[in-house]
């Protein structure tokens, strides 16, 4: 059966944030599944690399998407700078959205990568309706990602570490042979499938077109972190996140399964399943599984 697929903006600050529904959206019922509302990740990428997860819109359940503001069908500010995009700006998106769609009251949350940093800001906030979170392929510190991403790097091809290193400190990170580089990088832990589907390969050249909120916040790729969430942590706090938690990884993700253990650790009751043949975006690599992995974990806490 096709599922319906409704778009919209929501007001925010002045601006809109684009948003989709796949799926029937009916608050306050509560005789269907709590909605599921996905974070993308970046910070600075789109909604479109993540549009597998509308394999979830089923039984019931509606999937909201959206792209965060700067990016996307959102709102664009090339002239802003770092002071205007914060973590807290955009948990006050997320809040805002959520209260824009009428769901405040029965919901759950899916973060991934930099969406799961702002996963658990936003569980940190104490929201009465969440009913869980599901932190996928992300940690609880952006250095100790760096650094994985840094010993992976090591691990590349001959000379594809030094050319990377050589534009990094050269400051030429636009040459098109560090590109070339990072792509050796992202097929082995960011996407292990040939060719990429079109909607992530969209989603990379909408960063692309509008590099604003990555090269703020983040830099110029993964592993060359020098954006204002650079020292981002949230290690002293996880014990404030209350709400069933499942953390997700791949194998093979520069989002390692050992940088899931702080969030075991520090989370109560969290749970960690590991993709085996998977990397960054198992939803791709995994599908059926990953489905199936995050269906179970959502249905028993609607």
């Amino acid at each position: 059966m096709t599922t319906a697929t409704t778009e919209g903006y929501a007001d925010f600050d002045g601006f809109r944030t684009w948003y989709r529904i796949d799926g029937d959206l009916r608050p306050g019922d509560p005789d269907v599944p709590a909605p599921l509302v996905v974070l993308h990740g970046g910070p600075g990428a789109t909604h479109e690399y993540l549009l597998a997860l509308t394999d979830l819109a089923h039984d019931g359940r509606a999937v909201v998407l959206y792209d965060q503001l700067g990016n996307g069908n959102s709102t664009h500010l090339p002239e802003r700078g770092a002071d205007f995009w914060t973590v807290e700006l955009f948990v006050r998106e997320l809040t805002n959205l959520v209260r824009h769609l009428g769901i405040g009251d029965r919901f759950h949350v899916l973060g991934q990568s930099w969406g799961g940093f702002l996963a658990q800001e936003y569980a940190f906030t104490q929201p009465a309706g969440l009913r869980s979170l599901v932190i996928s392929n992300s940690a609880a510190s952006f250095p100790d990602f760096v650094a994985v991403a840094n010993m992976l790097r090591k691990e590349l091809p001959p000379g594809v570490d030094d050319t990377l290193r050589r534009h990094e400190e050269a400051g030429t990170t636009d040459d098109p042979e560090y590109a070339a580089a990072c792509d050796v990088f992202y097929r082995r832990h960011l996407l292990r499938v040939d060719p990429w589907p079109e909607p992530v390969v969209s989603s990379f050249a909408q960063i692309e077109a509008d590099p604003t909120v990555y090269h703020t916040m983040n830099g110029p790729s993964e592993f060359h972190v020098i954006g204002s969430i650079k020292d981002w942590t949230s290690k002293d706090r996880l014990n404030l996140i209350d709400r069933p938690t499942l953390l997700l990884c791949g194998r093979f993700d520069e989002a390692a399964p050992s940088l899931q253990e702080p969030l075991l650790d520090g989370i109560k009751g969290s749970t960690l399943h590991v993709f085996e043949e998977g990397s960054h975006l198992p939803m791709w690599e995994q599908r059926e599984e990953y489905m199936a992995v995050v269906d179970a974990f959502l249905s028993p806490n609607d």
